[in-house]
Formats: C-alpha cells, structure tokens, sequence
C-alpha cells in the first residue's frame, strides 16, 4: 500500500512527497515508545474471520459511489467503520480519530486496492500484523502521521507504494518491504529508525523499488543492499558519517541522490563511493563536515550541492570530468581565491550557475567558467575588480558582488566592459563613493545600495537606456551630487528608489518611462507645482519622514497624474497628509468649478 502520487524532478532542488501532506522537513514528533501486545486482541489468523453478508449502505457522513470509491476523510471517526461496502476498491479514512482497525472490518473489503489512513491515531497495538496481509488486491497503503512504533510485519505481494512517514517508527521486519515484486515507492521519513531497525535485507525480492525515502531518521550508515531500479534516494537529515564500500556500487539507475544534513567527512567517502553512478543528476553533499570536494563525481551531474560544508579549496581536477555540471553551489563554505585552481572550471561549458557568496575571496577567483550566466559572490571580503577578472565571461547576465569590501578606487573603469550581455550587476553594501565608470549597456537592473556614493559623476550613467529599476538607497547623494541630465537618459526606467540620501527636494528631469519613485527619509523641504511634470506615468511615490508640512506641498503638483495609485507623503515633523489620485481629481474638479461659475458671474 504505497502512495499513489509520483514524486516530480523539481529542477531537483525540492521533493514533493505523499501521504504526510508531501513534507519531508523534518519534525518534532512525541515519542511513545512501542506499546505490547492487546492481550485481548483476536489472535485468529485473518483467513478465519468471515465476511458477513455483504452490504450496499454507506458510512454516516461519507460519500460512497458505485464505483466502489468510499470517501469517509475527515469526519471525525474514533472508529474504522464496521459498515463499509463490501465493494470497496478506493478507501479515504484519512484526517480523524481512529486508534485501530479490527481484523474482521477490514477482510471483508477483499477488493480494496488504495487505502488512505493517514492522519489518525493508529498505533502497532491497533493493528495486527497480519492485518493487511489477505488484502490480495491492495496497491497503496498510506499510514503516515500516525503513532505506530513499529512497521507493519506483513504487507501483501500487491503492494506498489507505501507511505509510513512521520510515526515514531524504530523497526523494519523482513516481509515488511521484501517479495514485492510491485513495489515502487516507500516512504518513511520523519520516524525514529536506526541502523539497528533495519534488516540486512530489507528489499528482498522487492527489486523494482524506484523511489525510497528515509530522511530525517537516526541512520549512521546507508542501509543494506538497496535495490538496483532506484532512481530516488533520500536520507538527508540523518546521522551518516561514513559510506561504506560498494554501498551504490549497483544502483546504476539512481538519478537523485539527497545526503545533506548528515555528519559526512571527506573520511568517510572515497573516490569509488560515487563512481558507479553513472545517470546521476542531482547530488545534495550541503550541510556535512567536507574540506574539500570529493573526488570520482559522476560526469552526469547537473546539480551539485556542496554548500555549508567547511571547503577550503578546489584542485584543478576534482570537477573537470563532470562535463554534464549547470549548476554548481559552494555558499556558506571556507573558500579563498588562492585556494581555486586556475583550471579549476576548465572545460565546464555547460556550467551557468556558480554561488560562492558567504566565503572568505579576497578576490575574484581566477578561471572562472567562461559560459557563466549567473554569478554570487557576494559576502566576502572582496575588496577590488580589476580589469581581467571578467575578462573572459562573456555570457555572464547576473552578478551579485553585494556586501563585499570593494571601493571606487579599486574598481578598474573597464572592469564590466566586456560583459556585454550583464542584465543584473549587484554592488550593495560595499564602500563606493560614486557610481562605477564602464556600466555595461545592457543593463536592466543595477543595486548600489548601503554604499558611501555622493556622486554620479558626468556620463555614469550615460547609455544605459535599457535600465529599469535603479537602487541608490541609503547612500549620502545631494540634489547637486547628480550630473545634470542624468535621470533623463534612463529613458527606459520603471523603478528609482533615493530613499535614505541627502535630497532637499525631488530631483528634477525624472525620465517620462518611471513608474516607481522612493524619496522617504531625504531631507525634502518642498514638492513644487512642477515636480512630476516629466512622469505621467508614475503610479507611486513615497515621500514620507522628509521635512514636508501641509504648507509646503503644492497639490498641483498631482494633477495630470491618471496612473498614479499609492502617493504617500506622511511626515514626522508634520500632520500627515496623504494623497491619491481620486482625492487630486476631485480638488481639481472642484476648482474648475469655482473658476466657472466665477466667469458666469461675470
């Protein structure tokens, strides 16, 4: 009785699950601990307890159909309902009460091939280990958010998906899982299962189990002669700190292989753990105790997380074979550039995507994938951008280089020339003084916030008619820091945000194009008759905490404004005063109308 929904290949950065709402985070559970026998349970073997006769009537508060589809989910039953149709082939009993299932309900329903029972309050007392064993017809089993302790001893040879996830369970029997020769899928994640649970051979005979998930349990090792079909594994958030010998030596289908959160040493692998993998995609190494990248990664790998880990270094070999390689992802980890091989990404041409923000780079590392698109390298102590470090990327469309050490006297002026295709560049959080010379053109979005700039210098900004949102927040700039023109040749801009600067009032010559203007926390005196004149497409402007009164904030200055939807001007050192659109239109109107009939008296 597995589940029946297919676990989908996010980019295979996320897993969707069954049964357990499709939650593989792990959670806090209570802990019952394994509860002895019913004394007073009925021992006899299930082939023994007959059916009586059958019977058409339908459950209070569920919905059955002809079909044979008995919905009974979330009806606040304390008990399985002894009056089921007998024709029973899909059962839904997920979502109530229930703590156990008599033997004799349940046989009688010799047809029923999905059972749904999770989210009740089932324990290994509540059911017989034979239990669902004579279910000669049942495909998928879902028990998962429940109380049980222990696995259930038998399941039939029909199974093809279980989902026991998120029970308390510390054992795994032999005919649990073995001689299914249908099962696909099993789910046990989020249960309390150590090494010492799992027998040698937990998969006997079951060898076409394509889909296991064991994470968030209390494993140290991987399990046992796992089957050969596997194309999913799963056994993050365990306590793994070795791999042994041959432990995927034959799962030459596995395409995803999740091993994050774990104790995994460089130790505890070598360079044949991984070599037999030869159609592995997507590799999770984040959040272990690695020092460096282990060596003999499958040359399939698209997606390789080695994030979180203590990696000091890249030799000039340990990713070159990779050659399938698109994303690779080393944040939160130890890296220096003199640590990166020069060849380090040589031959990578399919690699787009490098994060290595939150490391210690002194500077750009050298070698860098020619065919990068995507680039993080922010929060490190980067503290220059010389002329060759971007050199050769000439594919690059986002870079991210926020928060790092770098000053406008150690960015070269050609720096970003040849980055002819750069859509993104991030420079927040450093210490510019002025906005870099040399922007590439194509921009499209450009972040300078939390810097020391208190200048644009003449033509910085020149060329860059394909920009759309520019932030310049929380910096020092001044109505006479910006070159005179300078908003006027962004002809294509959407967003300007000067919020946290120096303006006495609103800068002059806004580009026609913008929609978005953040002026908060300036030092704004006065928004003159004028001052949206060149926006009529603006449709919000943020001005409060500047030093405007109600006096000093001419209500024309709104009229003509038709998109605009959000016009915030609150102040601290004034009574608030908030205009919109509609609140413009009728003083407008209102003084037309006063104009009018003063020419009729006329």
């Amino acid at each position: 009785m597995r589940p029946c929904v297919h676990v989908f290949f996010f980019v295979w950065l996320m897993v969707c699950s069954h049964g357990s709402n499709g939650q593989e985070e792990e959670e806090e559970y209570e802990y019952y601990g394994e509860v002895p026998p019913d004394e007073d349970n009925d021992d006899r073997p299930l082939e023994e307890i007959k059916p009586s006769s059958p019977t058409m009537l339908c459950p209070k508060d569920c919905t059955c159909t002809q079909e044979g589809v008995v919905d009974c989910a979330g009806v606040d039953l304390r008990e399985f309902p002894a009056d089921l149709p007998e024709y029973t082939n899909h059962l839904s009993l997920q979502n109530n009460q229930i703590e156990e299932i008599p033997p004799e309900d349940l046989i009688r329903l010799y047809k029923v091939e999905t059972l749904n029972l999770q989210n009740n309050r089932l324990t290994s007392r509540g059911l017989r280990d034979d239990l669902f064993e004579q279910l000669e017809s049942l495909s998928y089993l879902y028990l998962a958010n429940n109380k049980l302790t222990l696995a259930p001893r038998f399941l039939p040879s029909s199974l093809i998906s279980a989902d026991f996830a998120a029970n308390y369970i510390t054992k795994i029997y032999g005919m649990t899982f073995g001689h299914k020769p249908n099962l696909r899928s099993v789910y046990l994640h989020n249960n309390k299962l150590t090494d010492a649970g799992l027998p040698d051979d937990m998969f006997n005979s079951s060898r076409n189990v394509e889909v296991l998930i064991m994470s968030s349990n209390f494993l140290k090792y991987v399990p046992r002669n796992l089957p050969p079909a596997l194309n999913k594994l799963h056994l993050k958030n365990n306590k793994l700190e070795k791999i042994p010998l041959g432990a995927f030596s034959t799962l030459s289908d596995l395409r995803e292989l999740y091993l994050q959160n774990n104790l995994l040493t460089n130790e505890g692998m070598n360079n044949e753990t991984f070599g037999k993998l030869n159609r592995l995609e997507y590799l999770d190494l984040s959040s272990n105790n690695l020092t460096h990248i282990p060596g003999g990664l499958p040359r399939n790998i698209v997606i390789l997380h080695l994030e979180k880990n203590n990696i000091r270094s890249i030799s000039k070999d340990v990713l070159t074979q990779i050659r399938n390689l698109e994303y690779l992802l080393l944040h939160n980890n130890k890296l220096r550039a003199k640590g990166i091989h020069a060849d380090a990404f040589l031959g990578l041409k399919k690699l787009h995507t490098v994060h290595m923000y939150n490391n210690l780079l002194e500077k750009v590392p050298a070698g860098l994938p020619r065919r990068v698109k995507t680039l993080m390298l922010l929060h490190n102590q980067i503290s220059s951008i010389s002329k060759s470090d971007f050199a050769t990327t000439y594919f690059l469309e986002d870079l991210n280089l926020s928060y790092n050490k770098i000053m406008s006297s150690t960015v070269h002026r050609d720096a970003f020339k040849k980055l002819r295709q750069l859509k993104t560049l991030e420079m927040s959080g450093n210490s510019l003084k002025s906005v870099p010379y040399g922007l590439p053109k194509n921009l499209e979005i450009l972040k300078l916030k939390e810097n020391d700039i208190s200048s644009i210098p003449q033509d910085t900004l020149s060329g860059l008619s394909k920009l759309k949102e520019l932030y310049l927040s929380n910096n020092k700039l001044k109505i006479n820091s910006v070159y005179t023109g300078a908003w006027a040749e962004l002809s294509s801009l959407q967003m300007l945000d000067l919020a946290g600067n120096q303006l006495s009032y609103v800068p002059p010559d806004l580009p026609e194009s913008l929609e978005y203007l953040y002026l908060q926390n300036n030092r704004i005196v006065m928004v003159t008759d004028n001052a949206f004149e060149s926006t009529p497409n603006i449709k919000r402007i943020f001005l409060r905490f500047n030093l405007l009164t109600p006096e000093t904030v001419k209500e024309r200055a709104f009229y003509g404004l038709e998109k605009l939807q959000v016009l915030d001007i609150e102040s601290s050192l004034a009574l608030p005063k908030v205009f919109n659109k509609k609140e413009a239109g009728r003083e407008k109107e209102k003084e037309e109308e006063e104009e009018q009939e003063e020419e009729e008296e006329d």
